[in-house]
């Protein structure tokens, strides 16, 4: 496949998968913070949207993924090759989106002068292992058809 084809084809998949994965790290973590509003799901969703397609642009996910399921001789779009690249994709860009609106969360509520606060260690811990699973699910479930409408746009056959 052209060079040029397959990194176009990586950066419409990291928009598309920042995308999905803002929209519902955003939707959790306000609907689990026990403080939903449509402000505050808006905001996350837009400081999770641009963390999330820099993620996409800057790590090449795809080839990473890739050259993973080469070392480990998986074949390509076996359930192992995407269950590998799924908990590769994750673990790039949950634990950074997490941070960053948890961190974005946490400086809410003290700037609201709640006393009541959590530590800051126990809404990361909590937000972290609930976003990892919903993030693996989604990646799971979602890539494999990006990737096979991107492959379908530029005129390609499926691996």
């Amino acid at each position: 496949m052209n060079e040029d084809i397959m990194k176009k084809i990586g950066k419409q998949m990291g928009i598309r998968m920042g995308l999905l994965m803002s929209f519902s790290l955003a939707l959790i973590g306000t609907l689990t913070s026990g403080h939903f509003t449509i402000p505050a799901f808006l905001i996350s969703f837009v400081i999770s949207t641009v963390v999330s397609v820099i993620i996409g642009l800057i790590i090449p996910v795809g080839k990473v993924s890739s050259d993973a399921c080469r070392k480990h001789n998986l074949a390509p779009g076996s359930l192992k090759a995407r269950r590998l690249e799924s908990l590769i994709s994750d673990l790039i860009y949950t634990p950074i989106m997490t941070l960053i609106m948890v961190s974005f969360a946490y400086f809410m509520v003290k700037k609201s002068g709640a006393e009541a606060a959590p530590p800051f260690i126990m809404m990361f811990l909590r937000s972290f292992v609930i976003c990892m699973i919903a993030g693996y699910i989604l990646i799971f479930i979602f890539m494999p058809l990006f990737l096979k409408q991107l492959l379908k746009k530029e005129g390609i056959s499926e691996r």
